[in-house]
């Protein structure tokens, strides 16, 4: 499986997933904390991909979201946006109904 695959794979498999720098328990960057921070307050499970123990992801991914900035949060197999787009819209309270579909039909 070619790494694309291996993206597109990654996104159809996780209902909730985020690219980001490090991990939740340890984010690398303030974009990524800020951003898992948000989702944790969520309440739903989400599962997340290091972007920096996967070099050949992070060089790759932009190409398939074509979106150019990490962290990266996809709902529903949907590139939601990155970090302030997620802010945005845990603000407006836009964000919590879009995870807790996903996680719903999850179940």
């Amino acid at each position: 499986m070619d790494i694309i695959e291996t993206i597109k794979a990654q996104i159809a498999a996780n209902p909730v997933l985020i690219y980001m720098k490090g991990s939740p328990d340890a984010p690398q960057c303030g974009f990524s904390s800020q951003a898992t921070q948000i989702l944790m307050a969520c309440g739903e499970r989400f599962a997340f991909i290091d972007i920096l123990a996967n070099p050949d992801i992070r060089a790759t991914l932009p190409q398939v979201s074509e979106w150019p900035t990490f962290p990266q949060l996809f709902i529903g197999g949907e590139l939601v946006g990155g970090s302030d787009i997620i802010s945005e819209m845990y603000q407006s309270g836009e964000l919590q109904p879009m995870i807790k579909t996903v996680a719903v039909s999850e179940d």
